[in-house]
């Protein structure tokens, strides 16, 4: 078991409630979604990948390896995301409060289980 497991609980709880607010998109997540030029017919793929990444950061508290392995992809993920608001020349706040602020919290995440593994 990671020991202090509470950040990886702490991001679980932000990828599961970013995966409610993908549910049914709220206003804000849908004119981000649309400022970037993400497809509507792919929107709904956003949801079980939030939950799959929160059930994966729960269960990395135990399993030490799927901890590594999610928040690697959630690193990934969001360059992919800060990389589409780029190329959409979007430099609201979307990229420097979400994108960039989840980014630097993933990495950190990814730090610390790196070093306590």
């Amino acid at each position: 078991m990671l020991d202090p497991w509470w950040p990886l609980a702490a991001l679980a709880v932000v990828q599961f409630t970013d995966a409610l607010l993908c549910l049914k998109p709220v206003r804000f997540v849908q004119q981000c979604l649309l400022d970037v030029g993400f497809p509507r017919r792919l929107w709904w793929v956003l949801t079980p990948l939030k939950l799959a990444a929160a059930a994966g950061l729960v269960l990395g508290i135990w399993v030490t390896p799927l901890a590594v392995l999610t928040t690697a992809a959630l690193v990934a993920y969001f360059v992919v995301a800060i990389v589409m608001h780029l190329r959409a020349h979007d430099y609201s706040r979307n990229l420097f409060a979400n994108a960039t602020g989840m980014l630097a919290l993933c990495v950190a995440t990814f730090v610390f289980v790196l070093r306590v593994a």
